[in-house]
Order: structure tokens, then sequence, then C-alpha cells
């Protein structure tokens, strides 16, 4: 009897290290979820983090055009704004390409500084993708329920609408409710 009461805990440790192990691996090819906590919004903008606030971040979907958009509100917020066209839930979307499936999707991302002597001035600068004819990055959507939840990983590359400045978004990840 002992050693069927060893024997079924070792089995239960080694299937619960098992499981652990499984969950926490990744895929090299940006697969999964990513790491944005629930109803967030994450990347990296050429190096520095920048996570977006549960209460401003959200999906919205009419019929196959999906948008997800945060921001991480204060006098110098940041946000990121994401159009999915053709949506059909799981699968890869392409930002730019002169080649452009059907699976097609636009980003931007906006800088915000508000000066509180003067609120009604606040100064805005917006990076759009994608601005060329080649592919500058891809939002791939790994799990979706609609009318839920959408999450899933990011990158690209976006021009300033004024000028030739670019901002490198990278590590991106999302984890929006509807």
């Amino acid at each position: 009897m002992k050693t069927s009461v060893k024997k079924i805990t070792l089995l239960f440790i080694a299937t619960v290290i098992s499981s652990f192990a499984l969950s926490c691996s990744s895929s090299d090819d940006g697969g999964g979820g990513g790491s944005a906590a629930e109803g967030t919004i994450t990347a990296k903008v050429d190096g520095t983090s920048v996570t977006t606030l549960e209460m401003v971040t959200f999906a919205t979907q009419v019929g196959t055009v999906l948008q997800m958009q945060g921001n991480t509100g204060g006098t110098s917020s940041k946000a990121f704004v994401f159009n999915l066209m053709g949506f059909e839930g799981v699968g890869t979307y392409k930002i730019g390409g002169d080649d452009l499936e059907f699976l097609a999707a636009n980003a931007s991302y906006v800088e915000t500084e508000v000066d509180l002597s003067n609120p009604m001035a606040p100064e805005t600068n917006t990076w759009f993708a994608p601005y060329t004819d080649e592919e500058v990055g891809e939002i791939k959507v790994s799990e979706y329920v609609e009318g839920d939840y959408i999450k899933g990983t990011f990158h690209f590359k976006a021009k300033r609408t004024e000028g030739d400045d670019i901002k490198n978004i990278t590590n991106g990840s999302f984890n929006v409710n509807f």
C-alpha cells in the first residue's frame, strides 16, 4: 500500500512539473498569446516598454473589421491602435506589402503630451504602418472568442506622419477584452 501511494504521489508531482514546463515554453515563431496582462497591450517602442491601462484598452468588431486600441493615460500618454480588415479569427495579419492578401492590417502608435498650463492644446505625434509597399510587420492572433477577448502578438515599424522619423515596435502582445 505504501508503495502505491508513493508511486501515485510521484506520478502526480511529475505531471504537475511537466504541465508547468510545457506551459512556460515559448515558440521561436512568435506564436502563443504573448505576455500581456489581461486587458492590456504591451510592447517595446524603440527599446522602451509601453503598457496600456486596462480601463482604456478594448476591442470592437463590426462584421469582418476588428479594431483594438489601448492608451497609457496621463499627461504623457502613449497609445496603440490596430485595424484588422477581413478578420477571420486566429491567424496572421500582415502590415503592408505589395501583394496583400485579404488578411491585412494597419497599425499606429501615438504619443500625446499635455501641458497642464494649456491643456486644450496637446502636442500629438502619430506614427502609421504601413507607410511603404513593403511588409513592415504583422499581427498574430493566437486566441479569439467572439465578443469576449482576443490574444496575440505583434511587431511593426511605423513612420511619423510629419517627417521621416521611424519607430520600431517589437515584442508586442495583447490580451484585450471586447
